[in-house]
């Protein structure tokens, strides 16, 4: 295994980059790095970073890059990433990519650049079926885990709903986004010879097994 991984997940919103993080970090005990989970924890503990980020976000601006790109360096000086890290979600567009680059580069750059590639339409079909529990959040799909009866929780009887961040027109729009914003990394990382693309369209399992395999063609495996 190298002495210090550094993965950068990409893919339009829906193909999966979250789960098989998660997946990535269970086998190689590295951490995932989440934007949304940084600026949660920045915003509920009310550090520097998260103030600053608030003041935008108060006044209805976007939170700058800088802000976004100080919030990672300040996560992956902690301890847990001193083996490197799983990034999901970060970088999202060429700023934030040119900074990483120097956060990282000292300690080795980039192994990999996974694109879990999935056509818009099974994008589309993969969030706007979740349906969440009111009650205890758990989390169904119409058509891969649907509950035993239409729209009640199978645990504690709740209402189940689409959250607002799963309906048809906020999903096309974070599909915009993410054409205008991060599918250029695309062809950032290409041409670094870092990219390597994988059907997000097979199950789960298939798609981390192609991941494993692509990563070990790199030198990187689990011990």
């Amino acid at each position: 295994m190298c002495d210090r991984i550094f993965l950068v997940l990409l893919g339009v919103p829906g193909a999966g980059k979250g789960t098989q993080a998660k997946l990535l970090e269970k086998q190689f005990q590295l951490p995932q790095i989440s934007t949304g989970d940084i600026f949660r924890y920045n915003l509920k503990n009310e550090t520097d970073l998260g103030k600053l980020a608030k003041s935008f976000m108060d006044k209805g601006e976007l939170v700058p890059d800088s802000v976004t790109i100080e919030m990672v360096k300040d996560r992956l000086s902690q301890s847990d990433c001193a083996n490197g890290a799983i990034m999901d979600g970060f970088p999202r567009n060429l700023v934030q990519a040119s900074a990483f680059d120097e956060i990282i580069d000292r300690h080795g750059g980039i192994d990999l650049v996974p694109l879990i590639a999935l056509e818009d339409d099974e994008a589309m079909r993969r969030i706007t079926g979740r349906r969440v529990c009111r009650s205890c959040g758990a989390v169904y799909h119409v058509d891969f885990s649907p509950p035993k009866q239409e729209g009640v929780c199978d645990i504690d009887g709740g209402e189940l709903y689409q959250r607002d961040d799963d309906k048809p027109e906020t999903v096309r729009n974070r599909l915009y986004v993410y054409y205008k914003q991060t599918s250029p990394l695309i062809g950032y990382y290409y041409a670094k010879g870092l990219l390597a693309e994988l059907d997000g369209s097979q199950e789960i399992g298939q798609v981390n097994v192609t991941l494993l395999s692509l990563l070990a063609e790199k030198g990187v495996i689990i011990e």
